[in-house]
């Protein structure tokens, strides 16, 4: 699997696992989905993952198309 794909599992999987921990324990949870929601909009401005740059570091290989 390439960055991209890990990213989208990842980010995927956040949103999820906030969501249903809002509901089986706290709605503060919902700040860990906006979190994950603001991340991923800012590197659409910004061409810059934190998380893309934390995959490099562990040797995903990269996509065809990534943020910097």
């Amino acid at each position: 699997m390439t960055v991209n794909r890990y990213l989208r599992l990842i980010a995927g999987f956040f949103i999820m696992l906030s969501v249903a921990l809002s509901q089986l324990h706290s709605p503060y949870w919902l700040w860990f989905t906006a979190f994950v929601g603001l991340n991923l909009f800012q590197s659409a401005f910004s061409n810059w993952c934190p998380m893309i740059t934390l995959l490099r570091k562990l040797g995903v290989k990269p996509g065809e198309f990534e943020c910097r």
